[in-house]
């Protein structure tokens, strides 16, 4: 992975954490995911709707509480949204403060550079993603393998407010605390609960719901549980990218923590599908930059080159 091929990756990378920052990143697969409450043996006693609203809230408490947790995702695109593919990413994550490392692999991945390795190690920290390119970018790049990404720094320096909203939007919400998620259940009309059900081998409790993007907005009161930065952002994001319908899927343990969220996101380009499983909620996540030595600023580079990130995508 030589220079131009780091170019390439890079820009590749700032398109992922735009389409995961419209995302969300947090959840999955939008319908499906477990036996239908009447094909159980025996019929299960579903919550009322107040009991529902109830455990969903107490759940967005506790996550929100918990700062972190590790993930399992994965992420389906259609292939009008940066050629389309799947991406599985596997690591830690925390919100708050904001960070991740986690290992990505998958056919979206591969967009960024066919002849790369076949799966990268991603860092965030400080509003700062860092990914690995492997032995070859480093023997290639004078013993360097990280690219560094400071996408807030570079929108800085570029004095373009809209390129630095969208880029540390798409980072920040590529992170996006799970809880987020959780709160836009809780304005699904039609939520309810399945019934009970295992994931990865725990008992569960399988509740779902789902909402256009204008019962969203228009009923938005459980989004008060969310700073108001937070509410306005979020809301922002999803009509920015043409999102018009949410259908999500939340597994609840008995110590009422998200287990497996499953959201299904309906885009003009066809349907978003994200699958997340987690576990260890509160476990420190001790995420650490790599070394300076070992790190290649992406845009430092490009504008070394004289090249602008527009003039870079042109020419990958």
């Amino acid at each position: 992975m030589g220079r131009t091929s780091w170019k390439r990756a890079g820009v590749s990378l700032v398109a992922v954490a735009v389409v995961a920052g419209v995302a969300g990143c947090e959840g999955g697969g939008g319908g499906g995911g477990g036996k239908k409450a009447a094909d159980a043996p025996a019929k299960p006693q579903l919550q009322t709707h107040a009991a529902v609203t109830k455990v969903i809230q107490a759940a967005y408490e506790k996550t929100s509480a918990a700062k972190s947790a590790k993930v399992k995702m994965t992420m389906t695109m259609p292939a009008g949204l940066e050629g389309g593919g799947t991406m599985e990413m596997t690591g830690v994550q925390g919100w708050d403060p904001a960070v991740m490392d986690i290992t990505m692999k998958g056919s979206s991945f591969a967009l960024a550079d066919p002849e790369g390795p076949s799966e990268i190690r991603m860092i965030m920290l400080d509003g700062v993603m860092y990914m690995d390119g492997g032995a070859k970018a480093a023997a290639e790049m004078d013993g360097k393998r990280w690219m560094k990404l400071d996408f807030q720094a570079a929108a800085e320096m570029s004095g373009d407010k809209d390129f630095q909203k969208s880029m540390t939007g798409g980072l920040e919400n590529m992170n996006q605390d799970p809880a987020k998620q959780i709160a836009l259940m809780l304005d699904s009309p039609n939520l309810k609960h399945v019934g009970p059900e295992k994931v990865d081998g725990v008992e569960a409790q399988h509740y779902k719901g789902s909402l256009t993007l204008e019962q969203m907005v228009a009923t938005n009161k459980s989004l008060d549980v969310l700073p108001e930065k937070d509410r306005k952002e979020l809301i922002a994001n999803i009509k920015k990218s043409g999102i018009t319908g949410y259908d999500t899927e939340l597994w609840v343990n008995g110590d009422g923590y998200p287990v497996k969220m499953d959201i299904g996101m309906k885009t003009p380009q066809g349907a978003v599908k994200i699958v997340a499983h987690y576990s260890d909620y509160g476990a420190k996540a001790a995420v650490q930059a790599p070394p300076a030595k070992d790190t290649v600023d992406l845009f430092e580079m490009l504008k070394g080159l004289g090249e602008g990130l527009g003039e870079g995508a042109g020419q990958a």
